[in-house]
């Protein structure tokens, strides 16, 4: 059951259970201020019925919503449970519906510096919103900072999502309409194509056709462009298909190689390229795409 709804609610098993500590709390405070309420209005079993239980609804629906929202500040999950209680009062037609937009998934694996980018770049965006994050690897730096934005992250298996459905069910669920890699180290498994086809969008730390697939990912890729000789180098940001790095090519951006330049120097450039263009090349490619109406 637990892992149910922690999958459902997109986080990670620490966030989970700081969450599940912030609803217990707010039950246990909810019900001890709910009986000192009533103490103090003088109320007891032959009080009339209709104000005990006005009593009791304000509390429910009134200070059981603000304690939640304050235990939530306290334990560092403002963003979670503020986006749950807007959830809720759209439910209950006080809010209006959210309006139309187009949901976003970023798959990574590692620090997610491009993957942070995306987030910001997107934040309060009137069509696109990065609605999850998905990661292949535990305690991944890339985590923190969809927390941070208070973006969903589910963590994914190999076995799930090479051999069973690749989670499309769960992105569906999401109402995830694109995909961005974001230093994603896994090879997307064809049904997943298929489910997105054009919809994926990936960068590479340089020049396509060149340096590319697979095993061509970080240094890799730049220990090969030195060893080469070459002058310059780049990204090249495309859609995916069922083959390594041999989608259509969106945009490319290029930087000179200097002749001190070490594996380390060149992936600071291209950082630097993929930090400036990666979010702005997904924004045009959704929005001339016609998947925004």
């Amino acid at each position: 059951m637990f892992k149910r709804l922690q999958q459902k609610w997109g986080l990670s098993t620490k966030t989970f259970w700081i969450v599940f500590l912030a609803f217990g709390l707010t039950g246990t405070t909810t019900a001890f201020l709910t009986r000192y309420v009533t103490r103090w209005l003088g109320m007891d079993a032959n009080s009339e019925w209709y104000f005990r239980l006005g009593v009791r609804l304000f509390m429910l629906l009134i200070g059981y919503q603000v304690i939640l929202l304050s235990f939530g500040a306290l334990l560092g999950q403002w963003a979670f449970f503020w986006k749950y209680e807007v959830k809720l009062l759209r439910k209950l037609r006080i809010l209006p519906p959210e309006s139309t937009k187009i949901n976003l998934a970023i798959f990574a694996s590692g620090t997610g510096t491009n993957a942070r980018r995306i987030m910001e770049y997107f934040h309060g965006h009137r069509n696109i919103a990065v609605a999850l994050l998905i990661c292949n690897k535990p305690g991944a730096g890339v985590i923190t900072h969809a927390e941070k934005w208070g973006i969903p992250v589910l963590m994914i298996e190999k076995e799930r999502f090479f051999r069973g459905d690749a989670y499309i069910s769960v992105l569906q669920q999401h109402r995830i309409g694109w995909i961005a890699l974001a230093g994603f180290l896994w090879k997307v498994p064809e049904q997943l194509v298929a489910a997105y086809a054009g919809k994926i969008v990936n960068i590479h730390p340089a020049l396509l056709p060149n340096y590319g697939g697979k095993g061509m990912y970080g240094e890799h890729v730049h220990t090969a462009v030195l060893s080469a000789g070459e002058k310059e180098s780049g990204i090249s940001i495309h859609l995916v298909n069922e083959h390594f790095d041999e989608g259509e090519i969106l945009f490319k951006a290029n930087c000179p190689i200097d002749a001190a330049d070490t594996p380390v120097s060149l992936a600071k450039k291209i950082h630097e390229l993929e930090h400036l263009h990666y979010a702005p090349v997904i924004e045009k490619t959704i929005l001339s795409s016609g998947s925004v109406q």
